[in-house]
């Protein structure tokens, strides 16, 4: 039963895997943030435009 024991100690492939994953989980959450980030800053500068051409008035749909 001793064997059986230190030997599961020993073994590290559950570790590594985890490891693995725990790494992959960051990298998204990374990521997501980024796109979210990048994503609001875009939305705002259109929306800037958007206003700028309105009050210009060669916005789309403007007469």
């Amino acid at each position: 039963m001793s064997k059986l024991f230190s030997r599961f100690l020993k073994d590290e492939s559950g570790a590594t895997a985890i490891e693995y994953g725990l790494i992959a989980a960051l990298i998204s959450v990374a990521i997501i943030a980024g796109a979210t980030t990048l994503g609001n800053t875009l939305s705002t500068t259109f929306n800037n435009i958007s206003t700028q051409m309105n009050k210009s008035g060669t916005g789309v749909g403007t007469k």
